[in-house]
């Protein structure tokens, strides 16, 4: 191989105009601000051989930890790659998640190049859990490499920045997430019209905004990747941002020429996500990189700082309410013994189903009976007395009527008693209330689910009045804010969310329980265990559980047993 051979994974046939050189061939510049005018203005775009030569000299600056792998390494574990041919069947490690490989204008054989660096990359780099953009930048990066070697040690010098307050590649769960939620935040605010029009046409809006990486790192054509890759690698994470928020407005512009206006059909969030990919997959033929680029830039007072203290606080969030790592729920059935599992108010079929629904840490515990109307009496004293110091809970209720009900409870019921004597609400985004008869459904949170239809009316005072008492009497203390706030993301999505009003879980007090608020409760049930309302909550966005004036037959409460511990 030639020596500084940067197209030996390139299909030229693919590449258009990117293939002739032209334009200055070399960079004379030390000087950063310089350095960043001539990246945003594409002083090296015309020239390929001087792109990769700009581009190893701005990774190889980076800031790395102390061992960080080079290409000597790669040779060492691959051996000789000229007597080895890369196989593209090799799967790529689980932490990218599903992310496809762009071909960017490679070679076939390239791809199989990309395979085996990710998959050595995966072995070197055993801290990274979640890294969907690997791909994309590794068949990237191939474009501008000698040999396979050069490209590892690229992708390993951005995978070891160090350097402080800079940030390349998210490389865990935890950091991705909370980057979505940052997008979020970012679009609400630069990008409103655009934004309202996702709320408006999309069930999931958080569901849409998890691919915005890859809008940017995957759907863009080459052409417009690589000019922005030009900058990314000068300005860092910011400009994926930017970029994101450029293409989600030229996404509102077309779908409002397309539609005569901007439409506001709701529909499944899955449609919505496969209708950008496919906008911005074909964005060539309507917008020039450049065009791109100056939208990005043109957002005013859109600052790193600004995108840092986001992200921090969302990371923070998601943090206090234990989301670090993806869950993938896997399908985890309940071992039920029938001859010890016994219930007045579901089967153990019913159980397992319940079951599939819980978090996945609990699912391998075993169910535990720790109060039934039927043994320990219609008592709330007792209930309380019964339920403490178990955490998380299950509500079972079987009406009068043959109605069967209940919630997930994600908090001791102790926690009650901080609110003193006064009825407050607690408990976290985990609770769900659900309904097993006349018909199976479940009501998660409205923050997770269904954002859009929650309540936003700022001037109401959101109380809950069990039994229709005014709310003077009977106002529910809201939960204290926790220190440093919650993300805009989390506590209010942006568009007219109440946090106030859907972060009402549990509550409970001497004379009543309840499940859900703002609004109305999921569930009420008084003192005696006897006589209980259902209706709808902003919290869980459900229609009434059963009839919304109800009588118990029968209620019991269900603990989480470690059965590895028993």
């Amino acid at each position: 191989m030639a020596e500084e051979d940067y197209g030996s994974f390139v299909d030229w046939n693919q590449m258009g105009d990117l293939a002739k050189s032209s334009g200055p061939t070399k960079v004379d510049c030390q000087d950063l601000k310089e350095f960043k005018q001539m990246a945003r203005q594409g002083y090296w775009a015309k020239d390929h051989k001087l792109r990769a030569q700009v581009y190893q000299q701005l990774i190889k600056a980076i800031p790395c930890r102390t061992v960080t792998p080079d290409a000597e390494v790669y040779r060492d574990i691959m051996g000789n790659a000229a007597t080895k041919k890369p196989s593209a069947h090799i799967p790529f490690p689980e932490f990218v998640d599903g992310s496809p490989l762009p071909r960017y204008c490679l070679k076939a054989e390239a791809v199989a190049s990309a395979h085996q660096i990710i998959n050595c990359v995966a072995g070197q780099f055993p801290d990274i859990s979640h890294c969907p953009s690997l791909p994309a930048v590794t068949s990237l990066l191939l474009h501008f490499s000698v040999d396979e070697a050069q490209c590892f040690e690229l992708v390993s010098r951005m995978l070891s920045c160090n350097e402080p307050g800079k940030r390349l590649l998210d490389q865990t769960f935890l950091a991705y997430e909370s980057s979505c939620m940052t997008f979020g935040d970012l679009a609400n605010k630069y990008c409103t019209a655009a934004h309202k029009m996702i709320v408006a046409t999309a069930q999931d809006v958080l569901e849409v905004y998890s691919d915005w990486q890859r809008w940017v790192l995957g759907d863009l054509p080459f052409s417009h990747m690589v000019r922005v890759l030009d900058i990314y690698l000068v300005e860092g994470y910011k400009v994926l941002f930017r970029v994101a928020i450029a293409l989600l407005k030229f996404y509102r512009k077309h779908k409002a020429e397309a539609q005569g206006g901007p439409g506001s059909q709701q529909q499944d969030s899955s449609k919505v996500k496969e209708d950008i990919h496919a906008f911005v997959k074909g964005i060539a033929s309507t917008v020039t990189p450049e065009k791109l680029l100056e939208k990005a830039f043109s957002i005013r007072m859109f600052s790193r700082k600004e995108i840092t203290l986001l992200q921090l606080t969302n990371e923070k969030s998601l943090q206090q309410k234990g989301i670090t790592v993806k869950q993938k729920r896997r399908n985890v059935q309940l071992a039920l013994n029938p001859d010890t599992f016994s219930s007045e108010i579901v089967s153990a079929k019913e159980m397992r189903d319940i079951w599939s629904w819980i978090p996945e840490r609990f699912a391998l515990c075993q169910p535990q009976l720790l109060f039934t109307t039927s043994t320990h009496g219609c008592s709330l004293t007792r209930f309380y007395s019964h339920c403490e110091g178990y955490e998380p809970t299950l509500l079972l209720i079987r009406t009068t009527d043959g109605d069967v009900c209940g919630a997930f409870l994600s908090t001791d019921w102790e926690e009650r008693k901080r609110g003193g004597n006064k009825l407050s609400f607690f408990g976290t985004g985990e609770c769900f209330v659900f309904r097993l008869k006349p018909e199976m459904e479940r009501f998660e949170w409205v923050v997770i689910r269904h954002p859009e239809l929650a309540s936003a009316n700022k001037t109401q005072e959101d109380t809950a009045s069990p039994e229709g008492q005014n709310s003077d009497n009977n106002g529910l203390q809201q939960p204290e804010k926790p220190a440093g706030g919650l993300s805009p993301f989390l506590s209010a999505r942006h568009f007219n969310l109440n946090s106030k009003n859907t972060s009402m879980f549990m509550a409970g007090n001497f004379d009543s329980i309840i499940v859900g608020g703002g609004d109305g409760n999921a569930l009420y049930i008084d003192s005696e265990l006897n006589h209980g309302r259902a209706g709808r909550c902003a919290t869980f966005d459900n229609p009434p559980l059963c009839n919304e004036s109800f009588q118990v037959a029968l209620l019991e409460v269900w603990g989480f047993q470690d059965a590895m511990a028993s």
